[in-house]
């Protein structure tokens, strides 16, 4: 099959991989983002599936916008038998869609209907989902709106962040594509219309997204954690500064010792244990601002932090 393949993230890359390797297939070449200005010095940096694409010696596109007629055209003198779409960025028409003879092939990281949209990694441990997966689906012009082709189910009870989430899933995902393709040669691939009644939808995150709320239970801030751990980060309020939080444990079912949240109960060699509406957090691993991660315990002691003292939201940055 000649395949043009559209990927981004580094999600996609397992399943560009798996594609090169496979050499019942032809890869025409790889569309990926712009290079972007990243960090203080503005120095641009290239996709994964960039990086990716140039190790295989494969040819790489990219245009600021798919939708565009003049890339439409030149995808239509590549002549494609389909494209392959893994965590793109980018929305394309239908009428690009209807260039190849098998149309548009995404890869989706979730089991759709559920979280349709930009982030549904992150969505499923931020929810608590006790189980995600990968979808392959035919591509129409609606968010993720198209027939399921092949899922397979992943299991999120011991899954600790977005980074091995993705990790996990990018591989599952690399196989059930070349299921997929296979199945749609063969001509016995199902096409499993979705139950709009059953969507639900995961935009992208804004980079506060992982403010902490001390109102919320234990449970919810521990998956607000889980799903936002590397980027965009969760954080809570010490002294006026941002500390970002990386890993927790939800320890107590019932509300502590003290009746406000965010209130310290204990710190000990294990962490900052915090009481929260319904429950108490352990913190176990704290990066303060301008400074690198470090154990909970190692900074408490640094900053001298003692039970009683407090935590605060966002908007009222105001700490004890």
């Amino acid at each position: 099959m000649r395949i043009l393949f559209l990927g981004t993230s580094p999600f996609a890359v397992p399943s560009l991989n798996k594609l090169a390797a496979d050499e019942s297939h032809s890869l025409l070449g790889v569309v990926t983002q712009p290079d972007r200005p990243h960090g203080r010095g503005g120095k641009e940096l290239q996709s994964p599936v960039k990086a990716a694409a140039l190790a295989l010696d494969l040819p790489v596109y990219q245009p600021e916008k798919v939708r565009d007629k003049t890339f439409r055209e030149f995808v239509r003198e590549l002549a494609p038998d389909a494209l392959v779409v893994a965590a793109f960025g980018q929305l394309i028409s239908g009428r690009m869609l209807e260039i190849p003879r098998f149309g548009g092939i995404n890869v989706h990281g979730s089991l759709l209907p559920r979280w349709r949209g930009a982030a549904p990694m992150q969505y499923s441990l931020i929810e608590g989902d006790s189980e995600t997966g990968v979808t392959t689906m035919q591509m129409d012009v609606g968010l993720d709106t198209g027939d399921i082709l092949l899922q397979a189910s992943l299991p999120l009870k011991d899954i600790n962040d977005l980074a091995e989430l993705e990790h996990q899933l990018s591989i599952i995902g690399a196989d059930l594509l070349i299921d997929t393709l296979k199945a749609l040669e063969r001509g016995d691939c199902p096409r499993i219309p979705q139950d709009s009644d059953l969507a639900t939808y995961a935009p992208s995150l804004p980079a506060d997204f992982g403010a902490f709320d001390w109102n919320l239970s234990a449970l919810e801030l521990h998956n607000l954690v889980r799903g936002v751990s590397p980027k965009p980060g969760a954080y809570t309020v010490w002294q006026g500064k941002r500390l970002k939080i990386w890993v927790t444990e939800v320890r107590e079912q019932q509300a502590g010792p003290h009746d406000s949240v965010g209130i310290i109960q204990y710190v000990d060699r294990q962490g900052i244990t915090v009481s929260t509406n319904l429950g108490a957090l352990l913190l176990t691993s704290v990066q303060p601002e301008s400074k690198a991660r470090m154990s909970a315990a190692d900074w408490a002691r640094g900053a001298r932090i003692v039970p009683g003292m407090s935590f605060s939201n966002l908007e009222t940055s105001d700490a004890a």
